[in-house]
């Protein structure tokens, strides 16, 4: 089983008895899919940065459980059309997850047998390029 976290803003016009009931639905419809619920978090009644809904105001509530990789895509298609709630989003709540980093090898150092024997021998040096441009005189560059 995989741990999850929903957040969801409910309509913050409803009273506290179908505030109630709305978080309750949200909690059977996880438990309805083989989730089981190890926290819940209520923030209570929040302004929203913007209208949603024609509503400036919401419940928020955070719910950890944990489910099955299919569960979570099952509870959005049910609560996206439910009418109380305003926004949801689930996330994987994975903090255990690491990354092991391991050290790369130090190259090793080659001895003169195995080098080839063009990086053997010493490069000899090419003479200096000439410019490609040839200088103007500043009296020629102004007219």
């Amino acid at each position: 089983m995989n741990k999850y976290e929903l957040a969801v803003a409910i309509n913050g016009q409803l009273d506290e008895s179908d505030k109630n009931n709305a978080v309750d639905k949200v909690k059977a419809l996880i438990e309805r899919f083989g989730g089981q619920i190890t926290a819940v978090d209520d923030w209570g009644k929040k302004r929203y940065a913007y209208e949603v809904k024609k509503t400036k105001e919401g419940y928020y509530l955070f719910i950890k459980f944990q489910a099955e990789p299919e569960t979570p895509a099952e509870i959005e298609q049910r609560i996206r059309i439910m009418d109380f709630v305003h926004r949801y989003l689930i996330v994987s709540d994975e903090k255990e997850l690491t990354v092991k980093h391991e050290a790369p090898e130090a190259p090793k150092a080659e001895t003169a047998e195995e080098r080839p024997a063009e990086a053997a021998a010493p490069a000899e040096e090419a003479p200096a390029a000439e410019p490609a441009v040839e200088a103007v005189p500043e009296a020629e560059a102004t007219e």
